[in-house]
């Protein structure tokens, strides 16, 4: 299970994975009334309220998610006095005399979760009859955007199939797959402008395939060659761009960071408290900020059910006051319209957005892993087959007489042949200089790290059968 994060820049902007952003902090002007108190730190736009606290201080009312009461039944509403209450920092709060604890999740009355298409790749129609309800399943898509959703995500089979085969013949020293979760990264980046931010996790490189990071670029990372931007210093599939917008992906999966005035997708380890840090902090600051779950039912070996007793994560966005959904994430159609609307949310009403998308990890974990020990596989089998997010996507874009199985093959077999030429370029592409593994941190490289890279230079000579011979020294 990971988090990601989308940012926007004032009106066109979003991005994925642990990042939050600031508000720059203002001081001076009244807030209620002809009082000249100073603002507090993160002020918000003209229409917030404020209230009185109990210590004399001015406060901004708490953010407020959908209205959804969850606390009451008919008997409180009946036996309340809602004349009566407590005015308290963040909204008014009534009194009850009924001595009732919050119960816990049910499992029986789960938060729904939204699809458009059925596992057929046939559009659902809303069984209401009214025409909203009909309108809002419509795929909000056009046959361009579609395609080319189509077509990235057959490239990331085809490039995870490839990888993954690499490093079972040594020539790779690690690597994992997406397989399973194809549509969620490739269908929230084409519901993104290329402008947004996207912090990811290491599952989503289809965000790079769809804003046009090249085959050769994925190899040259893997193999860490000089081409690579990370020049060597990172694992394979910890991909990075500056020109897209594509935060490096980083294994320790909980940090934060600060941006002024954008719009931030972000994704997180729910189990660290970052997480929930971080979204305490954007419901507070009104942050524009969309938080993406994909969750993907595990952990390594860890299933969710070990991991959690609410209703997964989308009811953690109501606890801290952000407006949140779940979606099939295995549907394309879904998943786009559900990121296209928090986009919207987030620019728009300057305010967080939490997404939690339904789906299944495939594959193992990464080549460090065998995950049949610990699940069975007639599971792994359904969801590859019966629950296969590009095989659905097909049948539907197959339905409407954009494709067909000549272009199906066609695909395949050139995406296949542009990047076993690239995996062969990049393995003769030369690796770093040693000295780059002591560059770009400090302006100018501190006495202690030269020393460093002096003794290493020295081991190398001394030893060097025990270090690669193609690292120029």
């Amino acid at each position: 299970m990971a988090f990601r994060v989308i940012t926007m820049k004032s009106g066109a902007m979003m991005a994925t994975a642990r990042y939050l952003t600031r508000r720059n902090m203002t001081h001076g002007g009244s807030c209620c009334g002809n009082h000249h108190h100073h603002h507090p730190p993160f002020e918000r736009k003209k229409q917030q309220s404020c209230s009185r606290s109990l210590s004399g201080f001015w406060r901004f009312n708490s953010t407020k998610a959908s209205a959804v009461d969850v606390y009451s039944s008919d008997e409180d509403v009946t036996n309340t006095n809602h004349h009566q209450g407590l005015d308290f920092p963040g909204g008014h709060v009534s009194y009850t005399h009924s001595l009732n604890f919050i119960s816990k999740s049910s499992t029986q009355n789960r938060v729904p979760c939204y699809r458009v298409l059925d596992d057929n790749g046939v559009v659902i129609r809303s069984s209401s009859g009214d025409l909203e309800s009909q309108l809002q399943q419509q795929p909000l898509i056009s046959q361009q955007t579609a395609l080319k959703i189509y077509r990235e995500m057959v490239r990331l089979q085809v490039m995870d199939t490839i990888f993954y085969e690499a490093q079972r013949q040594g020539r790779l020293s690690f690597y994992l797959t997406s397989t399973g979760e194809e549509a969620i990264s490739v269908a929230s980046a084409a519901a993104l402008s290329s402008d947004d931010v996207v912090m990811p996790q290491y599952r989503e490189p289809g965000v790079l395939l769809w804003r046009g990071f090249s085959l050769r670029e994925f190899a040259d990372q893997c193999f860490g060659n000089k081409d690579d931007y990370g020049k060597g210093r990172q694992m394979p599939i910890h991909y990075g761009s500056n020109k897209l917008n594509y935060f490096t992906v980083s294994s320790p999966l909980a940090f934060e960071e600060a941006c002024m005035t954008q719009l931030l997708l972000c994704l997180n380890s729910y189990l660290q408290g970052d997480f929930h840090a971080g979204l305490n902090f954007a419901a507070v600051t009104e942050s524009p900020v969309v938080f993406v779950c994909r969750n993907n039912g595990w952990a390594i070996s860890t299933n969710v059910s070990e991991q959690f007793r609410s209703d997964g994560i989308v009811v953690k966005g109501q606890a801290y006051g952000i407006d949140s959904i779940r979606v099939d994430g295995n549907d394309a159609l879904a998943v786009y319209n559900s990121i296209r609307a928090a986009r919207q949310m987030a620019v728009n009403q300057g305010k967080p957005v939490l997404v939690e998308f339904l789906t299944y990890r495939v594959g193992h974990h990464s080549t460090s892993d065998d995950s049949t020990k610990y699940r069975p596989m007639d599971e792994i089998e359904h969801w590859k087959v019966t629950r296969n997010p590009v095989s659905r996507f097909r049948k539907w874009v197959e339905g409407n007489g954009w494709w067909n199985e000549d272009e199906e093959s066609e695909l395949r077999s050139a995406t296949r042949k542009q990047l076993l030429q690239a995996i062969q370029a990049a393995e003769r592409t030369e690796k770093p200089f040693l000295e780059e593994m002591f560059t770009d941190v400090y302006d100018e490289t501190p006495s202690n790290l030269r020393e460093q890279q002096e003794q290493l230079r020295e081991i190398i000579k001394r030893h060097p059968k025990d270090y690669p011979s193609d690292i120029p020294v």
